[in-house]
């Protein structure tokens, strides 16, 4: 499956919502365990990263709707909707199968911002 047969609603979100591979590994992990309880060190420990990156990850996941905080500081997974849950177990479903193509995706939407930040500071010469 290339890019081109990635359902255009998840298509979609990853361009608008999903900021790193790590997020989507993320929300892979999480959706995996939905009664899990996780914390940064953890989720840090099963995604190799450094704590501090684990905190941001759940801090964002939580913006986007996907993770809550409960009442003793531990993250669960816990789409805000039903149609957010099923967007998701899409998009984990269509990862799993296409990894290098999603992520590529993923990529390419950074690598543009990164373009048009360079594209900033070209000199042009007016006429």
């Amino acid at each position: 499956m290339d890019s081109s047969t990635i359902p255009d609603d998840v298509r979609r979100f990853i361009l608008q919502c999903v900021p790193s591979v790590p997020y989507l590994e993320a929300i892979t992990l999480m959706s995996a365990n939905p009664g899990a309880a996780w914390d940064a060190p953890r989720l840090a420990q099963r995604l190799y990263l450094d704590d501090k990156r684990a905190a941001v990850l759940l801090n964002q996941l939580r913006a986007g709707g996907i993770a809550r905080q409960d009442a003793d500081g531990r993250w669960l997974y816990d789409p805000a909707s039903p149609e957010l849950a099923e967007l998701l177990r899409r998009l984990v479903d269509v990862y799993s199968r296409n990894l290098i193509e999603v992520s590529t995706l993923v990529h390419s939407k950074s690598n543009r911002k990164a373009r048009l930040f360079a594209d900033a500071f070209i000199w042009r010469k007016d006429e």
